[in-house]
């Protein structure tokens, strides 16, 4: 092995949608960061954002990689699964703990793609110092002239604002925004590249609290399903001072005359760790104006925190949307 990926290049948040000039952009997606590589002799290498080797958990992608790119080879791009017309991220996690059969198993149940979107090598040649245009038309030469297919497959990039702006009505399918790549940039260990997320304004229930009723800290949302039941749709931010202030007015424990939904449940701090939560359960009689991304679990829970805007006392719970709507 005479060469080895660079340091992934990250990006930043912006607020805009906007595609500027001198700027391409690709669809976000709800997926799996990571770099695949492939080296003389028949070595391939799939690694995390982090630096882990996440080989092994993929064995789908690793034979796509060994039969159909040159050796030398060094790519960019998202892993992903397509589950119930969606992207299941859910199931990429699943699947990262699973080796050996296991792993054999879990691609032929819940098969991943690697959606390439950049080449930071080939051949003999480092083409981090190449410009994001230049990189991008060697790319698209890559597939074409190889005949990449499924598992391996081109991410879209386009400089038209227009497509652009088609490209974020596939939230549905799991499309969490956009991402913006300066054409004349050069590969680099930076954030420099930008991201726009796809943010809705809804409304949710409060039905428990990190922190304190008198001080809350993060809200325990949700939302009832078609049976009236209240199901636990996800979990807030850190709330602002003035938002703690106005709900600490408005926050009541249960009555002893009628059981909490939520009681004797445990909730994990989630993203990334299994700590269980310590929370207060309330009546599920306030509403919360919330924004949240569009990227949910297979039960239907918002997989990112939301953002508490206001408490919305003009809304009854029983005008709240549904569970999973």
């Amino acid at each position: 092995m005479t060469w080895s990926l660079p340091e992934p290049m990250l990006t930043v948040a912006v607020e805009s949608p906007a595609l500027l000039a001198g700027w391409a952009a690709e669809p976000k997606w709800d997926g799996y960061r990571a770099q695949l590589a492939v080296h003389t002799g028949g070595r391939v290498l799939l690694r995390s954002r982090q630096g882990t080797d996440m080989t092994g958990s993929f064995p789908e992608i690793q034979a796509a990689a060994l039969a159909q790119l040159p050796a030398d080879t060094g790519l960019d791009g998202e892993l992903v699964v397509w589950e119930s017309e969606r992207l299941a991220f859910e199931r990429l996690q699943q699947r990262l703990a699973r080796r050996g059969k296991g792993a054999r198993e879990a691609a032929g149940q819940w098969p991943a793609h690697y959606v390439a979107f950049d080449l930071v090598h080939v051949g003999g040649t480092d083409l981090t110092g190449w410009t994001y245009r230049r990189r991008r038309a060697a790319l698209e030469a890559l597939f074409a002239e190889h005949g990449l297919a499924a598992p391996l497959t081109l991410c879209p990039s386009t400089t038209d604002p227009a497509v652009a702006a088609q490209w974020l009505t596939w939230t549905a399918a799991g499309l969490e925004g956009l991402c913006f790549k300066r054409l004349d940039e050069p590969y680099r260990p930076v954030r420099s590249w930008r991201k726009y997320k796809v943010r809705v304004t809804t409304e949710a229930i409060v039905g428990a609290v990190t922190g304190s009723l008198a001080a809350p800290r993060t809200l325990l949302l949700g939302r009832y399903d078609r049976a009236g039941r209240l199901k636990y749709t996800g979990r807030s931010t850190t709330l602002s001072q003035a938002a703690r202030r106005a709900l600490a007015e408005l926050l009541t424990p249960p009555t002893a005359a009628s059981a909490h939904p939520w009681e004797g449940w445990t909730f994990s701090a989630g993203w990334g760790t299994q700590q269980t939560l310590d929370v207060h359960l309330v009546q599920p009689h306030v509403v919360m104006e919330v924004a949240i991304d569009v990227a949910r679990d297979a039960a239907g829970r918002w997989r990112h925190p939301a953002r508490a805007h206001r408490v919305r006392t003009d809304i009854d719970v029983a005008q709240v949307p549904l569970f999973g709507e």
